[in-house]
């Protein structure tokens, strides 16, 4: 029976789960959708159980297609900075406290007194803002580990709690550098006991319980390994895996990250690095993109002026297109407004000279993150839905000098079934 690595991505919309064969190919998809999350000004959070429920919903989806029994090593990704508490069986104390949660603002200034600027750990949405804010409460005193989202599922997927992993980590104060939890941690009064053991995505790290196993169909010698976050599961499902690779993503922001041989860390720009093996992940996200066109055009004209494009004929405009005064990456300005005069009389032009100003919003943060020390590029993969634009793709390739092509695959559930597969990072 030819062997299954099976991929799981705990998304905001829903899960996701992608298995494939031994060379890499996909041997079937499913997924199962999640409600909202419960929003009440700054706090935004969910039940942990609807997450395993719609994890159940589709893995028997999945096991309509596919043999799950073939199913050797199974990994989880979530979405980064979402935490929960759980007591020494795993069951839920707490909300999960989702990822762009924001309440935790007074305990986001204590650690900015105490954590190093390259701290992943800083801001009001870090996971370690949020364990603060819980450890605040009174009813967590049986509080036994502190979890992420993917680290809650592979736990009872395995039965075993408190492994969690280096990218997940790195929001709740995990140096990725030493490989460590820092003694910073100390003086905000963390409990040691409740920090993760951490390890390197994709290493096994336990049998899936027999329970589990036999409810769903899986093998009960199927292995549960770390997990990582969706977006760099995301990065790993382009196949992008030489130092010098990026991957450019063309959504409401624009945000570009670049594999490199060393850490780059730039706190003021919003530029971290997750470690993937003996490799960095590091990169940044301009407020440049998609919401900045739709503030001039709606996705009908956009799909309208497309045919007129001509991207081997530069319009000579430049312009850096913003939605709202504010930038932070490649240039970290709080007042910066948009360039974006003089309009020419012609809707076609003025679309294209936007599209180039983003291209050139993208080409100077790769330039950026090179005098951060990062590599030179050596070819960029784009994704999100700007990526389906042929003339864009043209005008991005003439403006960054490398080649660029467009992801065959971007769901994060085919990158985490990668790292099932490959037994850690590219």
């Amino acid at each position: 029976m030819a062997g299954l690595f099976l991929g799981i991505d705990v998304g905001t919309s829903g899960v996701r789960a992608c298995a494939i064969d031994a060379q890499a190919a996909i041997r079937g998809q499913a997924s199962a959708g999640l409600p909202p999350p419960r929003v009440n000004g700054n706090a935004v959070d969910q039940q942990p159980e609807l997450w395993w429920q719609a994890t159940l919903a589709a893995l028997r989806k999945l096991g309509e297609h596919v043999d799950l029994g073939a199913v050797e090593q199974i990994v989880v990704d979530g979405t980064s900075g979402t935490l929960l508490l759980v007591d020494d069986a795993g069951r839920p104390l707490t909300p999960g406290l989702m990822y762009n949660d924001a309440r935790a603002k007074d305990e986001a200034a204590r650690i900015s007194d105490v954590a190093p600027t390259d701290s992943g750990a800083h801001g009001a949405s870090s996971a370690l803002a949020k364990l603060l804010h819980l450890l605040a409460r009174d009813d967590v005193s049986r509080a036994r580990y502190a979890v992420h989202q993917a680290d809650w599922i592979a736990g009872r997927l395995a039965d075993r709690h408190g492994i969690s992993d280096e990218n997940n980590a790195l929001k709740l104060g995990y140096d990725p550098v030493t490989r460590t939890w820092p003694g910073w941690l100390d003086e905000l009064g963390v409990p040691r006991h409740l920090l993760p053991e951490t390890t390197i995505p994709g290493t096994a790290f336990a049998d899936i319980d027999r329970n589990i196993a036999r409810m769903l169909g899986l093998s009960p010698r199927a292995k549960i390994a770390a997990g990582t976050t969706d977006g760099v599961a995301a990065f790993i499902a382009t196949r992008a895996d030489a130092v010098g690779d990026a991957v450019t993503s063309l959504g409401t922001t624009l945000v570009v990250k670049l594999l490199a041989s060393q850490p780059i860390f730039a706190a003021g720009q919003g530029v971290y690095a997750h470690r993937l093996g003996d490799r960095w992940l590091t990169g940044g996200a301009s407020n440049s993109g998609g919401a900045a066109l739709l503030m001039h055009f709606s996705p009908d004209d956009m799909e309208r002026l497309t045919p007129q494009l001509e991207p081997e004929a530069p319009t000579g405009l430049d312009y850096y297109p913003l939605p709202k005064p504010g930038e932070r990456f490649p240039i970290a300005d709080p007042t910066l407004t948009a360039r974006i005069t003089p309009r020419p009389a012609e809707d076609h032009r003025f679309f294209q000279g936007l599209l180039e100003g983003i291209a050139s919003v993208e080409a100077l943060a790769y330039r950026q993150l090179a005098k951060l020390g990062a590599p030179a590029l050596r070819r960029v993969v784009s994704i999100g839905g700007g990526a389906r634009n042929n003339n864009w793709t043209a005008i991005r390739q003439r403006t960054l000098g490398v080649p660029v092509t467009v992801a065959e695959q971007t769901e994060a559930s085919f990158g985490a079934a990668l790292l099932a597969l490959n037994g850690g990072p590219p």
